[in-house]
């Protein structure tokens, strides 16, 4: 039996392990193999081969994934969409129809309002901070809710301790993108979730080096996801789950430092003169900070912000910030700097990015791992002093 490690730090570093270590390697080795000998499987879907995410590399991700969120079982795919869409697809079918979250990740978004009807399914957006609106929504034909954990990118944090009760009282099955928490600040499982889903890509690995995604909670889901992946192909390359692997060790470390810096750019930016809102759960002018408080370990290390000038005094803040690297990702080693309404959430309507409170000017802001007071001095700077 393998051993129960009980903190989430030893789990990172020794949970899925392969015992005894292969050839006494410390680190696992890549598999670069498509295919092994077979070994008298008698169901398709155990035979190893890299689509069907079964190989040496993959079973000692899903292992240690599965242990970091204390979930039965636990999933690696092609990237965070393919765990998304592959997860969602996974329990619903056509006829069905899906209560999401109004404000998400804007491939989330997309698939929703561009792609779920050539599949037969449809959706209701939901106000995540409203529960007593939910029932209002709700179909014969419903059969499951979605969420993020802080929504992307205004920082939002719905009642999710409501999500789980709604969904056990009314038959659905939840799922939640913990993607900016991270299984450091949030652990889905522990509170209900039936499916917590992953941008690999993000905090998990945190070096900008690959995209992956994953899916971890109750075993007969993510079994059936498994099935639903090995048949749309979106597996993980055993490359690819080698750095994973690999990045996943430093995640106690990268993401307890980023919470701190990140509650610190944000106090910095909420006492400047040309900085007109700040979204960030950690800050006590949140609006749900109480209740973040009480859900998550941390606060995370993203942040989104407005100034007084508008388009224009956004981007000559990026055009100025020397530190930040403009680009459309997050959770890595380096600082990043975007405006949603130009990459991630490109793809909704204006008007749809109105709605929701995504306006053109938003700032998205990704802490990484640089010194905090060289950022503020730099942000500063940025800002014109």
């Amino acid at each position: 039996m393998a051993p129960r490690y009980k903190c989430i730090e030893t789990k990172l570093v020794h949970a899925g392990e392969p015992e005894p270590r292969i050839l006494g390697a410390v680190s696992m080795p890549i598999f670069q193999s498509a295919m092994f000998e077979y070994a008298g499987e008698t169901d398709y879907h155990d035979l190893k081969y890299i689509r069907l995410n079964n190989t040496p590399n993959h079973v000692a991700l899903h292992e240690k994934l599965a242990a970091l969120e204390n979930a039965e079982a636990a999933l690696v795919t092609a990237s965070g969409m393919a765990a998304i869409s592959t997860a969602l697809l996974t329990v619903l079918s056509s006829g069905d129809h899906l209560l999401a979250q109004d404000c998400l990740y804007g491939g989330t978004h997309d698939l929703l309002t561009r792609d779920f009807s050539s599949f037969g399914l449809s959706y209701d957006f939901i106000d995540g901070d409203d529960p007593d609106s939910w029932k209002s929504k709700l179909r014969p034909n419903t059969k499951a809710i979605y969420v993020e954990t802080i929504s992307n990118p205004l920082m939002q944090v719905c009642d999710l301790q409501a999500v789980v009760r709604f969904a056990k009282e009314h038959g659905l099955v939840s799922l939640i993108d913990n993607t900016f928490a991270s299984p450091m600040n949030f652990r889905p499982p522990e509170w209900g979730f039936d499916l917590s889903l992953h941008s690999c890509t993000k905090y998990l690995n945190g070096h900008s080096d690959i995209v992956a995604g994953a899916v971890i909670g109750n075993a007969p889901w993510v079994e059936r996801t498994k099935r639903k992946l090995d048949h749309l192909g979106g597996s993980l390359d055993p490359h690819a789950c080698f750095l994973l692997h690999r990045g996943i060790k430093t995640l106690a470390l990268r993401v307890r430092f980023q919470n701190q810096s990140a509650l610190r750019i944000a106090q910095f930016l909420e006492r400047h003169r040309q900085v007109a809102r700040v979204n960030y759960p950690g800050l006590e002018s949140h609006p749900r900070n109480a209740r973040a408080g009480e859900l998550f370990n941390g606060f995370g290390g993203m942040l989104s912000f407005e100034l007084n000038g508008g388009v224009e005094a956004a981007q000559s803040f990026m055009k100025s910030a020397q530190l930040p690297v403009l680009a459309p990702s997050l959770g890595g080693i380096e600082t990043l700097l975007t405006r949603p309404a130009t990459t991630s959430h490109s793809g909704m309507a204006p008007e749809d990015r109105r709605r929701v409170g995504i306006s053109d000017s938003l700032i998205r802001v990704s802490v990484g791992i640089e010194a905090t007071e060289e950022l503020i001095e730099d942000f500063e700077q940025a800002l014109g002093g």
